[in-house]
């Protein structure tokens, strides 16, 4: 009898996920159109155990609980479909269900014991409830194999209630895609790796050079960034539903460590909120700082500012990827958010605090601070380095960037320069014909503005000829290396710790003196650890001289962002503390008497912390030094 009651439910539970899956779907389609390969979907094994895993992998215990739990569940589905779907009963198929189960009942329990502890971070309500009616559904399962293999003849009633304890459990899964519940994130998840929207995250170290790089707007009328839900591609609002609330990018974000009001837990939920016509009434995680839940709704067809997202939230964001970074479910929320930024920008033309004068300011003189571009390279007027004509090569290009207009950043220019000169590099400069890259208007939604900057400066550099370019701004260096190529930019681009680092290596710089520090901390930039993936140069540059690195606990490609990205210092956002005081804590805390950086950004943030505090110093000052270039 217990056999034919859990084949009906199974076909009963199939039928509850075919009706869920369509109801999903159709409210997915209200998305716009999105060119997808579906050959993702035969992709899905690997990004699964590969992909997803490799972050999940960072909490060795969740990992293993996940195998157990989602492991099992999806073996004993199978063996489920297969054994009592079909209705063949076989015994040796049991044996391996009673595996499967086991294996989910050791998953579960231990999923809910981290929930008697469970980390701030961690969204309450159902997901509260989710290790446990998994659990019954494990036991239900050994309870249906053990009795099948022992032969053993249940009485009706017991019988009845196994039955409903495994309907109970394969509801969680069966309903939870159609009607929004935890196990939403099982079925969306799957196929959220299949036809995600950043598939080069999954390609060849090639391809994944660009999985950081914006998609360029075409700038039609139907193509200026995301001012309802409904203007999200389709596979965007899949991406949503694939959300495990774990928390993670919660954890990561600088903005909501400085309590201002931006979550990205939050603002994922609330976009499915958005797409479903929904409040968010039944959220149960952490809220906005200064937001309470239950002040927000909205609909596929109305505004998200205003009644979903508040424009404070979007324009917290510093742009760092740390939350895409910690994601175990690879969901983009930086691209979302830089989206609606682009409508709020073209479309309303409206930026908060000096937002808006930045840009005018880049439209007017094509710096961000309105400077004349020939005081871009005042610092270097002394230095006998020539300035590159339209026709005219050189073998290393130097790109200086809005740090050129900065007196402090100008000293690590010039030590940089120098340091060049002492390796007896053929180097030059732009001159007054560098103009902004771009960076900013392109963070601050300004996508006309950035794409006006990018062919520009591209037309000034196809004009001359050089083997390469280097540059001492991440940010710049991004914007070259890989958002360019979408434009039509292919170039050569090193930022200037891989240049110092190569130029170690083969001998041509060596350091004849003590740098004048034995050791240090290092912050490494988010433009150039987490987005440019790179690492290792500035360590061994600082290794090079032998200076050793006293590691922050967050550090590499999950460094704390110091503030300064996203157009931050110029929106302003208000929260109860400051990024760069809570990244100059990290380094205080490692006893660091200096802190090194690299990037011009990072030094302005994290020398603007008021009081006691380590001495911040560019790799190319500490080289300079070393070498005896200065």
């Amino acid at each position: 009898m217990l056999p034919q009651l859990v084949s009906t439910v199974f076909w009963l539970a199939v039928l509850a996920l075919a009706w869920g899956l369509a109801r999903r779907a159709f409210i997915w389609k209200k998305g716009r159109q999105s060119a997808v390969d579906m050959r993702g979907l035969l992709q899905i094994p690997k990004r699964y155990f590969v992909d997803l895993h490799d972050v999940v992998a960072r909490e060795p215990f969740v990992a293993r609980a996940h195998v157990g739990v989602a492991g099992g569940a999806i073996l004993a589905l199978a063996l489920i479909a297969v054994n009592y779907g079909l209705g063949l009963y076989l015994r040796a198929l049991d044996a391996a269900l009673l595996f499967a189960g086991v294996l989910m009942v050791a998953g579960s329990c231990a999923m809910a014991w981290r929930r008697r502890a469970a980390p701030a971070r961690l969204s309450r309500g159902p997901w509260s409830r989710l290790p446990f009616s998994l659990l019954l559904f494990a036991l239900a399962v050994s309870l249906t194999s053990a009795v099948a293999l022992t032969g053993t003849a249940l009485a009706p009633w017991l019988a009845g209630l196994v039955s409903l304890a495994f309907a109970a459990g394969a509801a969680e899964l069966a309903l939870g895609i159609g009607l929004g519940g935890p196990m939403k994130h099982a079925v969306a998840g799957l196929l959220h790796l299949g036809l995600h929207p950043r598939p080069e995250r999954f390609g060849t170290l090639a391809e994944k050079r660009f999985a950081t790089a914006l998609r360029p707007l075409t700038l039609t009328a139907d193509d200026m960034g995301v001012g309802k839900p409904a203007d999200f591609a389709w596979n965007k609002l899949l991406s949503f539903d694939a959300c495990v609330q774990c928390g993670k990018c919660e954890a990561a974000c600088p903005a909501f460590a400085a309590g201002q009001p931006l979550n990205p837990k939050k603002l994922i939920q609330d976009l499915v909120v958005g797409m479903s016509g929904s409040t968010d009434a039944a959220y149960a995680g952490s809220p906005y700082p200064g937001q309470p839940v239950g002040q927000h709704s909205g609909a596929p067809q109305l505004p998200i500012v205003g009644g979903l997202i508040s424009s404070d939230t979007l324009w917290s964001c510093t742009t760092c990827r740390a939350c895409v970074q910690e994601c175990p479910m690879l969901i983009e929320h930086v691209d979302s958010i830089v989206d609606m930024r682009r409508h709020m920008t073209l479309v309303g033309g409206v930026v908060p605090n000096k937002g808006n004068e930045a840009l005018d300011n880049l439209r007017d003189t094509d710096t961000v601070g309105g400077f004349p571009l020939s005081a871009r390279h005042h610092w270097a007027a002394d230095l006998n380095v020539p300035v590159l004509a339209a026709g005219d090569s050189t073998d290393w290009l130097v790109l200086v960037g809005e740090g050129g207009f900065d007196m402090r950043y100008q000293r690590t220019l010039r030590a940089f320069i120098k340091t060049l000169q002492k390796a007896n590099l053929k180097i030059a400069l732009l001159g007054a014909a560098e103009t902004d890259g771009g960076d900013l208007a392109r963070r601050l939604g300004d996508e006309a503005g950035f794409q006006r900057l990018a062919r520009q400066l591209m037309a000034t550099l196809q004009a001359r000829s050089f083997k390469g370019i280097v540059t001492a701004d991440p940010h710049l260096f991004h914007l070259l290396k890989n958002e360019y190529p979408a434009l039509g930019g292919h170039f050569t681009v090193l930022h200037h710790t891989q240049l110092l680092a190569d130029l170690m290596a083969k001998g041509s710089l060596k350091a004849t003196r003590s740098a004048g520090v034995d050791s240090l901390t290092y912050h490494d930039p988010c433009y150039l650890g987490r987005y440019g993936q790179e690492v290792d140069a500035p360590r061994a540059v600082l290794k090079g001289i032998g200076i050793k690195v006293v590691e922050m606990e967050r550090h590499g490609v999950r460094g704390r962002c110091c503030g300064g990205g996203g157009g931050a210092p110029f929106t302003d956002i208000p929260g109860s503390t400051r990024i760069p005081d809570i990244r100059m804590a990290d380094a205080k805390a490692t006893g660091a008497a200096v802190v090194a950086v690299a990037c011009p950004q990072c030094t302005a943030m994290l020398e603007g912390v008021v009081g006691p505090r380590p001495e911040v110093r560019d790799i190319a000052e500490l080289v300079a030094h070393a070498v005896e270039a200065v």
